[in-house]
């Protein structure tokens, strides 16, 4: 068996929908390093202040919330995801911080978060967006946790258009993803409530990144 079929065997064991078990631990560990320069362009859309009150939808390793935590001063992250394994290997990449009281992390839905209204200054999800049960009822769901003017990232690999390889094609079919175009990616934040939406395209990788404002 080659490393690249290796590398299949432990992400359909793993199950990236929902991480489980060993085979979840080591492809959560590859997709901490994998999505290390994703991630750093995402992120370089936002201005930090040091203080804020920060979420992440998905938290998977761990590895969003580490390089968040370097921007985070005085403030607070927060991770989230519906994978026990994910929370358990998220917590442990940020055992220092956690230990710290800077961070907690929560196995939980974004059907349902399990936070007030108003809550966070900044919300990111990576890699993940694919994987929710409703999109666009979730989408809501983020809005009423952030804050007014906060801002919320999603970030992915993966979008609809017409490049996306023979490869790429057969894991969204394989993993039922759901994967918008950028016009439907507007749309539906748009729809979700949020007035202001940039659609952000790094051409070289073709990765994308939605930034949704809510409202003053």
């Amino acid at each position: 068996m080659t490393k690249e079929e290796k590398q299949k065997a432990v992400t359909a064991a793993g199950n990236p929908a929902k991480p489980t078990g060993e085979a979840g631990e080591q492809m959560l560990a590859r997709m901490n390093e994998s999505h290390a320069p994703l991630t750093a362009w995402g992120l370089s859309h936002f201005t930090w202040r040091g203080d804020e009150a920060v979420l992440d939808i998905g938290c998977g390793g761990g590895a969003n919330l580490r390089r968040m935590s370097a921007h985070v001063t005085t403030g607070h992250l927060t991770g989230i995801d519906y994978s026990a394994t994910s929370v358990q290997t998220s917590r442990q990449t940020n055992a220092a911080a956690i230990a710290a009281g800077k961070m907690e992390i929560y196995e939980g839905s974004v059907e349902a978060l399990p936070f007030a209204d108003n809550t966070f200054d900044k919300i990111t999800t990576v890699e993940s967006f694919y994987f929710w049960p409703n999109p666009q009822e979730n989408l809501k769901e983020v809005r009423r946790v952030l804050k007014p003017g906060g801002t919320f990232l999603l970030i992915a690999e993966i979008y609809g258009h017409d490049g996306l390889s023979a490869e790429v094609r057969e894991n969204i079919k394989r993993y039922h993803l759901y994967n918008p175009t950028p016009e439907t990616f507007e749309t539906i934040f748009r729809d979700a409530g949020f007035p202001s939406v940039q659609v952000h395209i790094e051409k070289d990788h073709r990765w994308i990144c939605i930034e949704g404002q809510k409202k003053q």
